[in-house]
């Protein structure tokens, strides 16, 4: 899924600013399909604009400029559907956690434990936000997608706690040796 889609998919269910895309794309129920920032929103927004899938009306605030507001049309409608029949491509996953643990063993075995612990926790909140949106939804395809995300998010959490140890063992002794090595006294 691009930018240009989640914009689609984010207005065809409701009115939104730019800003309000961006947090709804970051932390509300649509951070787990793309990674979007202001600097591919706004054009992505400017785009379907002139491609005629929104409109966009400003609203004047006392003090401040006016807010544009963003509003899908029948054609942005009509191509988020289209969007939506073209296969969706493999998951894109990346974890900064995976770079640390391949590295283990160059860092101090506390290093590797803290980045555990930091992952565990981070996957339980995600867990919990999760758990969150399903109390809140009444649509059927969103309880579905979140009951599949809490179960991912559940095995990644439940293998990470399982396997810890061996992860940690990687990790290079208080001496600054790597796991299995000896220096041969002479």
């Amino acid at each position: 899924m691009n930018v240009r889609t989640l914009c689609l998919a984010i207005l065809y269910f409701g009115d939104a600013t730019g800003y309000e895309i961006k947090k709804m794309s970051v932390e509300g129920r649509y951070a787990h399909f793309v990674d979007a920032s202001f600097g591919s929103i706004y054009p992505a927004l400017a785009k379907l604009e002139a491609d005629g899938c929104l409109t966009v009306r400003e609203e004047p605030q006392p003090g401040k400029p006016a807010r544009k507001i963003y509003s899908i049309t029948e054609a942005g409608r009509q191509q988020f559907i289209e969007a939506l029949h073209e296969p969706p491509g493999p998951d894109v996953f990346r974890s900064a956690f995976l770079m640390v643990s391949m590295c283990a063993d160059l860092l101090p075995r506390e290093r590797v434990a803290q980045a555990v612990d930091e992952r565990l926790a981070d996957l339980s909140a995600e867990i919990e936000h999760l758990k969150q949106v399903a109390e809140t939804t009444e649509s059927a395809g969103v309880a579905w997608s979140v009951r599949y995300g809490i179960t991912c998010l559940t095995a990644s959490r439940d293998y990470l706690a399982a396997t810890r140890e061996d992860l940690e063992a990687i990790a290079v002794d208080p001496a600054g040796e790597p796991p299995g090595d000896t220096v041969a006294a002479e």
